[in-house]
């Protein structure tokens, strides 16, 4: 297996063969994991000599993935001066009332624009007892906090790149909401971010695609018209700053790729393939990406759909705390949007109406059956009736079988 962390620690072992923990990974924080350069693979032309001095390291890539479902990269594109501006845009937004947040949501179509409520995402472990089981199996040091309300964040969707002119899937592909109190500087700042690590993901991509063993474009074609989604979460720590408070809590994303750059409150945990539990903090000029439903969909279940949570933890209480005495030193309060944990989350999707399968290598894998063929927006709405989101049928069946494709 290829070294996916930048080095050993002390060790630990699992005290459950259902959920093995090796000593590589044990107690190893995200920060400690490898981080990829994209730099080279922007500058390598396709079938040139510079893409294929690369392959090792889209393999490396790839195996990571596998190993862990998730990634640090640098992207040198991407600053930390953006992710600030953005950061700093949220915080001002979700500051306002709940009334003029409200105005921005979109129930009809599942809020898959504009804004999101409390109270309304609901973690699928929460009502499923299958996970449920398996959470109680777990390593006490590894498991996750159980969730059993819906979630108490707000998220904030925005759709980035374009959108395709004939869909079978009009209502998941609804056009942006802009609140009314931030007009053009909304626009240009969430596109501004969006776009950045949209081509980030894209260039990520391209590098899983060579370790793949597939062609160069073959994920970023999937990608192509697809509704990836600009989705900055907010969690109001005036109201909720109790230790172990669930903003999000344990699941899968359904997505294909979702990237962050780093949060102004620590909270999110994220878990390895092999069952150990991290927490989650972004090197500086780095990118974190975690496996999505898709991706698992894509590879025939060898890439996991990355498992995570955010909560209230003992560093998020001691940065607010932080903020608190500061502001009693120089005689004055927090502001109310220094209270707001921001995400800088973005979901990259394949598009609804391409075919989800596994590709390649993958389709040959034992697995590859549990994964039958399913258009993207057909996985979405499924995927969005078991997280609460769905207001309403998505109209039409599209669901494939193998036997429809020959020959198509």
């Amino acid at each position: 297996m290829r070294q996916c962390f930048c080095k050993p620690d002390n060790g630990a072992t699992s005290r459950d063969d259902r959920h093995p923990v090796t000593q590589s990974h044990a107690q190893t924080d995200v920060a400690d994991l490898r981080v990829f350069d994209l730099g080279p693979i922007l500058a390598a032309e396709p079938g040139s000599a510079e893409e294929e001095a690369l392959l090792s390291e889209c393999e490396a890539m790839a195996a990571c993935l596998h190993e862990t479902s998730c990634l640090v990269v640098r992207d040198p594109r991407v600053s930390e001066e953006d992710n600030k501006a953005f950061l700093h845009l949220m915080q001002r937004y979700y500051a306002q009332s709940r009334e003029a947040k409200l105005r921005d949501a979109r129930p009809d179509i599942f809020y898959q624009v504009g804004v999101t409520p409390d109270g309304v995402e609901t973690a699928k472990c929460a009502k499923d007892p299958k996970c449920l089981e398996q959470i109680d199996t777990m390593p006490e040091e590894h498991r996750p906090e159980v969730p059993k309300v819906a979630d108490p964040k707000w998220r904030f969707f925005w759709r980035v790149g374009p959108r395709p002119d004939n869909t079978k899937f009009a209502d998941l592909n609804a056009p942006p909401v802009v609140p009314e109190a931030f007009g053009q500087e909304w626009k240009d700042t969430l596109d501004h971010w969006g776009n950045k690590t949209l081509g980030a993901l894209q260039a990520v991509s391209e590098m899983l695609a060579l370790g793949f063993g597939l062609e160069r474009p073959a994920l970023v074609d999937l990608m192509h018209n697809g509704p990836h989604l600009l989705a900055p979460t907010g969690s109001d720590l005036a109201e909720h700053s109790a230790e172990k408070t669930i903003f999000a809590g344990y699941h899968n994303d359904l997505n294909y790729l979702t990237i962050h750059g780093k949060s102004n409150y620590p909270g999110l945990r994220i878990w390895l393939r092999d069952g150990t539990r991290r927490t989650v903090s972004v090197p500086d000029g780095c990118l974190l990406l975690q496996a999505g439903q898709q991706m698992e969909y894509l590879t025939g279940g060898w890439v996991k759909a990355g498992m995570h949570e955010v909560l209230v933890t003992e560093k998020t209480r001691e940065v607010l705390k932080a903020k608190h005495d500061a502001a009693e030193q120089a005689g004055t309060k927090v502001a109310p949007e220094e209270y707001w944990r921001i995400s800088t989350t973005m979901f990259g999707t394949i598009c609804h109406d391409a075919t989800l399968q596994p590709l390649g290598r993958f389709a040959q894998l034992e697995t590859a059956k549990d994964y039958p063929p399913i258009f993207g927006g057909d996985q979405v709405a499924k995927a969005l009736k078991e997280i609460g989101l769905d207001q309403k049928e998505i109209g039409g069946d599209h669901n494939l079988h193998a036997d429809e494709l020959i020959g198509a």
